[in-house]
């Protein structure tokens, strides 16, 4: 069946009807950014969002497989000059703006693929291959359109999607849980003596508390190293990272002041909080320089 041909407009509000609907988060750091950069940004988040949907709707394992293949598929006609349907055309159009290097998009379908097979990981190195690609890679991409010139920025934007990623992870525990999936190392489980059924019981002990506190501890670290990639962006783009920077860390701080207690309900940030830390820290952006920012950060 053909697929229905769609101008570049249609195509870029399509996918900020997407990103407004799903992205939480991250829209308020989205809106941050001019115009052509945010448009870019909704196309990267609206293919990340085709991904995501398919390894979470209920359906035949071999099915989701297909789909992704179905992906990988369009991408590469995407970037052969033959874009399909509204999220690839302005895909198209972004990656073609912004240089962004195909295998990095790549890399994010591969990520998703391994939610379909893989429930567990054994060690943090298998884990932060995950994350690599479901979440480092779609940094990489974000920098492209950001814009940069020194090369330590990719090393900082992988650091900043692994600790955003590793966030999501810890306040997703019960969650992921009922699906099956548990990302946490399992070694790490093991040496704090904290069962995987305990887990699935929602069970809150000191030694829960003990493994949670060394999660979160290891995830700041990677939030301080992201830190470092603002000074080496554009004043304009720069808010955007801030922004999430600020909202994920604020995340962080609130599962730890909250115990851990991700059981009981889903731990997040009201939207007042995040409109006035948006804010803040985008006229923080455009007033200071980014070194400043990384100090305040």
């Amino acid at each position: 069946m053909a697929v229905a041909t769609v101008s570049l407009q249609q195509a870029y509000h399509h996918c900020q009807q997407v990103t407004r609907k799903a992205a939480r988060n991250f829209y308020f750091a989205f809106i941050t950014l001019p115009k052509r950069q945010r448009q870019a940004i909704y196309a990267v988040y609206a293919f990340c969002r085709l991904c995501d949907d398919i390894a979470d709707e209920a359906a035949p394992v071999e099915q989701q497989v297909s789909a992704l293949e179905e992906v990988r598929a369009a991408l590469r006609r995407c970037y052969a000059g033959e874009p399909e349907g509204p999220i690839f055309t302005a895909l198209a159009h972004a990656a073609a703006t912004y240089r962004i290097p195909q295998e990095y998009l790549h890399e994010v379908v591969a990520g998703v693929a391994m939610d379909l097979t893989q429930r567990r990981y054994a060690t943090f190195d298998e884990l932060r291959a995950y994350c690599h690609r479901v979440a480092s890679a779609v940094g990489l991409i974000c920098i492209h359109i950001f814009g940069f010139k020194d090369p330590r920025a990719e090393e900082y934007a992988v650091a900043l999607g692994l600790a955003m990623q590793l966030t999501n992870i810890m306040r997703d525990l019960k969650e992921d849980a009922l699906r099956g999936r548990v990302y946490v190392p399992q070694d790490e489980l093991e040496r704090f003596g904290y069962s995987e059924q305990w887990l699935m019981r929602g069970i809150i002990n000191r030694r829960y508390v003990a493994f949670m506190r060394f999660q979160a501890e290891r995830t700041r670290r990677y939030f301080q190293e992201g830190s470092r990639l603002l000074p080496l962006l554009p004043r304009r783009s720069r808010g955007c990272v801030a922004v999430l920077h600020g909202l994920y860390s604020r995340l962080l701080a609130r599962m730890e002041a909250q115990g851990f207690d991700v059981f009981q309900k889903r731990i997040g940030l009201p939207t007042w909080e995040k409109v006035v830390v948006a804010a803040r820290l985008w006229v923080m952006s455009l007033l200071l320089p980014g070194r400043a920012m990384v100090r305040r950060s």
